[in-house]
Order: structure tokens, then sequence, then C-alpha cells
């Protein structure tokens, strides 16, 4: 079984990969990680926001609701208040770099067009394998056109680019009005990869003080439908790479996202929640599935059920709608 799997240049062991998130503050975890088959890691991402305040300040305004959940406080105690500014985070660059084999992904959200050009350097320079760019924006501005955020997020790819040699992914949102147009256009502009979605964490409102906090949720299986859907229509119309995160939670669901054309799957919430031993029974399950359907390697059947090779294109498209709606098997009381 050959699980072997390319992403942004690297040749990584499998396509189990882990997402940004707490998980690689510690470079211990990282270690355990590598050993229980993790194939690369993204570093939790270094907001720009976090460079120009104190850390417990940075801390409360950035990241308060992701260390509500007991799979984080359980794996790492005493974190709540550590924050990586720019000299940790490079410094944790390095350090990974040294400690573990398996390349590391550097990840990166600014909010000035210098920001994300001079930080993308120095992560270079600390070592990084590759960048990725968490462009993580939500327009409250009533009088902006999203023309004009499309062509921002394009500005900033480009800039990055041509500063960096280093492979760049994009960490993207779903929500542009032609997500198949923006993602074109960032391969275009010289995107290595696309990392589809991101997950915006939504506040909520708390009852019982009246107060708006933050809230973390993680996600499910239900979440990879997304993904998955935008993956299979990209296979083959893009040079860029597919990751795909969010939702994967099991063997099965990385191998779908195979099928529909992802290069890598992104592990995060399943290894909050179940720890992260999960990557090896997920890799486990995938083998026993491959083997199953007797498919040999991940090369051989990545996109074989995207919508270039599908059976049914139109599966993937918008007239599945009503076929869908009328098979659901609803009681009629």
């Amino acid at each position: 079984m050959d699980l072997t799997s390319y992403y942004l240049g690297l040749k990584l062991r499998t396509p189990l990969v882990i997402a940004a998130s707490p998980l690689s503050t510690e470079i211990d975890n990282l270690r355990r990680m590598e050993d229980l088959g993790a194939s690369a890691v993204v570093l939790r991402s270094c907001f720009e926001e976090q460079l120009h305040q104190p850390g417990a300040e940075a801390n409360v305004g950035l990241e308060e609701g992701s260390y509500r959940s007991p799979g984080v406080v359980r794996y790492f105690p005493g974190t709540e208040d550590h924050l990586f500014g720019l000299e940790e985070y490079l410094q944790h660059i390095a350090q990974a770099k040294n400690a573990v084999d398996i390349p590391i992904v550097a990840s990166l959200n600014s909010s000035s067009p210098g920001g994300w050009t001079n930080y993308a350097k120095q992560m270079q320079a600390a070592g990084a394998d590759a960048l990725e760019l968490n462009i993580y924006r939500i327009p409250t501005e009533m009088d902006l056109p999203g023309a004009e955020l499309e062509q921002a997020c394009l500005d900033v790819v480009k800039s990055v680019k041509s500063e960096v040699t280093i492979p760049v992914a994009v960490k993207l949102s779903p929500f542009f009005s032609n997500f198949a147009n923006m993602a074109g256009r960032l391969d275009e502009a010289g995107a290595n990869g696309l990392v589809l979605f991101s997950r915006f964490y939504q506040p909520d409102i708390d009852l019982e003080f009246l107060d708006v906090r933050p809230n973390v949720l993680l996600s499910t299986p239900m979440a990879m439908r997304l993904p998955l859907r935008w993956i299979a229509l990209l296979f083959g119309r893009v040079r860029a790479n597919l990751a795909a995160t969010s939702g994967i939670h099991r063997g099965t669901d990385a191998l779908k996202m195979l099928l529909a054309g992802a290069d890598v799957t992104m592990l995060c919430s399943v290894l909050l929640r179940h720890g992260i031993g999960q990557i090896k029974t997920i890799e486990r399950e995938l083998v026993a599935c491959m083997e199953d359907h007797q498919l040999a390697s991940v090369q051989e059947l990545r996109g074989s059920l995207s919508q270039l090779n599908c059976p049914d294109p139109s599966t993937f498209e918008r007239a599945q709608y009503a076929r869908a709606i009328t098979r659901f098997p609803f009681r009629n009381k």
C-alpha cells in the first residue's frame, strides 16, 4: 500500500497533515505527532495583532475560545496564557525543524500589506518549509465592493510570492460570489496550494452574563461536504495543490477527499476532541478502506471521483438539488 502524497513540492509519507491549531504549540507534541504518523504539521497561526499587544491581552482577544475545549486543556495544561510573539514564533519554527524530520509549514494572518511580506520573509529565514497564508477577514464596511476584497486577497498572494522562495498555500473561506473564479485567479497569481476551507469562529451571546463571548465549536464530519464538493469541482482545473480541511474525522473521510481530488487531508478537531492517537487510527482506517476497494496507491486514486472523472458530473452541481430533496425519506404524518 503506497500512501505517498505530494503537497507544496514536498514528498509526504501519507496525506495526513496536522492543520494549524494549538496542537503544535509544544515541541514535545510535535515529536509525538510525528511518531504517530503525521506527515507534516502546519503550525498555529501567527496573527499580526499578537505582535503589538502584551501576551495575556492578545490571547484573550484572539484565542480565548480555543482553550475552552476540554481536549485542548487536557493536552496543554497551563498553555492558556502562552502567546507567540514574532521572535517566539520564529524560534518555534527553528526548534520545530530541529526536533522533527517532517515538513513544518508556518501559518500567517496579517492585517497590513507590509506585514504579510515582512513576516513571511522572516518565517522563511527561520526555516519553514512552506507558508500558509490564513486570509481571515470579515468585512463589515457597507460601501466596500466584493471586487475590492477579491483584489486585496490576490495582491497579498502576489506580494508574498514576490518576496519568498518557499511554496505558499492560501487558506480561504468559501464566501466569494464566484469561488471557482477566485480559485482560478489565485492559481494564476502563483498560489502553490489552496486550503479549503477556513472555519470562521462565530461569537455567541452568554445569557447568564448578558455578554458577547468568543465561541469555538469543533467540526463534525458533516462539515466535510463543502470542501469535498469544491475540491471535486476544482480538480484538474487549477495547478495549485488542493488541501482538504474541516470535518475529516475518520479514515473514510480522508479517502473521500482523496477520491474527490485532494492532495492532502488536514486533521484538527478530531485530535482536539479524541487525542492525537487518532492520527494512527485514521491512517489504519484509510489503509483498510483502500484495501477493501483494491486501491493500491493514493496517487492512482486521487481525483478519480472528481467532477472531471465522475460518471455523473452533474452530481456536484445545482441540478441535483431537486433530485436529492425528492429522494429524502421523510415521514408524512
